[in-house]
């Protein structure tokens, strides 16, 4: 694909807070490549971002295969040739107790929220590195710090997710690119609506809020800190 615009790759861009983050991204003319298993609903959202008049390609993969992040980053590289922007977005939660959390969904919740953005960000590097103003974000959660009864697989994945980003901040910082972590509060998408369907949804933040933020970042680099990493964390609804 020829472009002259920004790429970015976007992860769990077909609902909720990846939609949202999307529709931000081609606002500010950026081309995409988003992530998913499902490849009606990429198609579909692919063609209504390209409304905006941006380049938007599919991959198409599962998550929690371990060889989907040197697939997506392969593919990016193959239909762009570069990259600015990484977004892990995609996540899976359960709402379980610890007395019967199998270990199938322990592994896979954690291949999807923590081992899966490891290693895109791993492969994502060496094209950054190419880039004018790179950057990674990796939309955590309010349980990236707190813990909530029957989140513990979420909340351990995405405690992960933190560290992890933590240190990727340290070791890419050398090279000018920005890391990321946001951690929301509740959210009003289908999956707080799924895990907590007792909560006041006019309560919890928008998506849409989440997604003015990615553009606050990527719109606006500066030194920042001296580690290039910001926890955003929002009050939100409280799960108490």
């Amino acid at each position: 694909m020829d472009t002259n615009n920004r790429i970015a790759l976007l992860t769990g861009a077909t609902k909720g807070i990846g939609k949202a983050i999307a529709l931000q991204l081609v606002k500010n003319k950026f081309d995409l490549c988003i992530v998913g298993r499902n490849a009606t609903e990429l198609e579909n959202t692919s063609t209504e971002l390209e409304t905006f008049g941006i380049k938007c390609a599919c991959v198409t993969c599962d998550l929690a295969n371990a060889e989907s992040p040197e697939f997506i980053i392969n593919e990016v590289n193959r239909l762009y040739g570069r990259l600015d922007v990484v977004i892990n977005n995609a996540g899976l939660a359960s709402s379980i107790p610890v007395s019967e959390t199998s270990m199938e969904v322990w592994d896979k919740i954690f291949a999807v929220n923590a081992r899966a953005p490891f290693f895109i960000c791993k492969a994502a590097v060496p094209l950054l590195k190419q880039s004018a103003s790179p950057f990674i974000i990796n939309i955590g959660s309010v349980v990236d710090f707190k813990g909530y009864a029957n989140q513990a697989v979420y909340a351990s994945s995405k405690h992960a997710l933190a560290g992890f980003t933590k240190v990727l901040a340290k070791e890419v910082q050398s090279h000018g690119i920005s890391v990321h972590l946001i951690s929301p509060g509740g959210v009003n998408t289908e999956m707080v609506r799924e895990m907590r369907p007792d909560i006041d949804t006019e309560q919890l933040i928008q998506p849409e809020e989440i997604a003015e933020l990615v553009e606050f970042i990527i719109t606006r680099k500066g030194k920042g800190t001296i580690d290039h990493f910001y926890i955003r964390r929002f009050s939100g609804l409280a799960f108490d």
